[in-house]
């Protein structure tokens, strides 16, 4: 299992995959090479496979996305280290997929759950809800990808391996600098000791050797510690994690009393609907959102509908 767990995690960083989904997809391989070994399930990989993922939707009761996530990952493996293509998989049974209308704060909510928040987490939040932004796209932020000029912020290797480009907020502009300035010391603290350096994207480090040393490569929101690279055992000072923000946001709503389930992602819900309620276009916003379809956009119309379709109640009249 060793060697197949480890040609999986070449072949997927030859591909530059981020190191969440290397998790995930070793995490997935190591899980079907178990169940085959346990359970002593013969036949071709088709015949392997489908028993997997029944499986998964009949005895573990996972959603359509998490046997899906498995399927990608299986699919991932033969294609890549067994270089033997999966083909059709026959009496596969698909965990259900229901649509689910995303959860949004109302402008008074956002207002409220903020001003429960304090520092750096404040003005991660604030440009999670100001700009449309993932979670892992605020975090993975560099100091150069903020442009105060033409006040934007340039979202790099997105969902689907994109680019775009959003908005970003006038009301942040001084509070980024401000930050900015926080960083600026702490990276020169870092240098004085002999750290300082950040891991750059694909093939930088090569054509541009001192690239690692300068501010604008380093993350918008560091973290704390200087810690250790799994992949390349570079100690480096990376950027805060998810867990740490989405610990705050739900110290904040726990304060301000909102019985809604409330994540980092909330706030980018949030942003949509309000864009619409505002009167922007639907294009515009799936735009700023880095949506490659507009119907993943049209969730959002749901939410305006204000329960059934926009239909007042007779006991309303």
């Amino acid at each position: 299992m060793k060697k197949y767990l480890n040609q999986l995690r070449r072949e997927i960083r030859n591909r530059r995959y981020s190191y969440q989904t290397e998790k995930a997809y070793t995490g997935w391989i190591k899980r079907y090479l178990l169940y085959l070994h346990k359970n002593r399930i013969s036949g071709d990989r088709q015949e392997k496979i489908t028993s997997f993922l029944n499986y998964l939707t009949q005895k573990r009761h996972v959603s359509a996305s998490t046997q899906n996530q498995a399927l990608c990952s299986i699919v991932f493996f033969y294609d890549h280290v067994l270089l033997k293509p999966v083909g059709h998989l026959h009496n596969l049974e698909y965990a259900s997929k229901g649509q689910k209308i995303p959860v949004v704060l109302s402008e008074d909510e956002v207002k409220s759950v903020l001003s429960n928040l304090t520092g750096v987490k404040c003005l991660i939040v604030s440009l999670l809800y100001g700009a449309g932004l993932r979670i892992s796209e605020c975090l993975r932020l560099r100091i150069l990808d903020i442009d105060f000029g033409y006040h934007q912020l340039e979202v790099r290797n997105s969902k689907g391996n994109r680019d775009r480009v959003t908005i970003l907020p006038e009301k942040l502009i001084y509070p980024i600098k401000e930050h900015i300035q926080k960083v600026e010391r702490l990276h020169q603290t870092d240098l004085a000791k002999g750290f300082g350096q950040t891991l750059l994207p694909d093939a930088l480090a090569v054509k541009y050797p001192n690239a690692s040393h300068e501010l604008k490569w380093q993350y918008l929101f560091p973290s704390r510690k200087i810690g250790k690279d799994p992949r390349t055992g570079f100690r480096h000072r990376y950027h805060q994690s998810p867990q740490s923000v989405n610990r705050s946001i739900k110290k904040a709503v726990r304060k301000t009393g909102i019985q809604k389930k409330v994540s980092a992602h909330t706030f980018r819900h949030s942003f949509a609907t309000h864009l619409l309620k505002n009167g922007y276009d639907i294009r515009t916003v799936q735009e700023l959102l880095g949506h490659k379809n507009v119907k993943t956009t049209m969730v959002y119309t749901h939410v305006l509908n204000r329960g059934g379709h926009g239909v007042k109640s007779p006991l309303d009249q």
